[in-house]
């Protein structure tokens, strides 16, 4: 029932900022809690709760937030300084349940 869709990847130099989001359809979105998460064997990079209590991985925090538009059912991931190792395809996922999107690729290269 569940499908998310993400998108904002993309091509970007070190040091630069990405907004990736991620839409769902279906399920009541106001009280699931969401994760990004990257890689292949796609390690949590951030998750944020339905009453809004987020949390980031340490390689990441101070540099990405997560956040949540439950208007728009969107969930967002705002990465800014991003390294070379950040190079993934970010996945989302309603955590709980087996819906994940399809992913979407970020490259940092200069």
């Amino acid at each position: 029932q569940v499908q998310l869709v993400e998108s904002g990847g993309g091509l970007v130099q070190p040091g630069g900022s990405l907004r990736l989001s991620c839409v769902a359809s279906g399920g009541i979105f106001s009280i699931s809690s969401m994760g990004w998460y990257r890689g292949k064997q796609r390690e949590l990079v951030a998750s944020i709760t339905s009453a809004g209590t987020s949390t980031c991985v340490e390689s990441v925090k101070g540099r990405f937030s997560i956040s949540r538009d439950n208007a728009k059912n969107t969930v967002y991931l705002q990465m800014n300084s991003l390294k070379p190792e950040d190079t993934a395809v970010y996945y989302c996922h309603k955590l709980g349940s087996d819906a994940w999107g399809r992913g979407t690729q970020v490259t940092v290269s200069s």
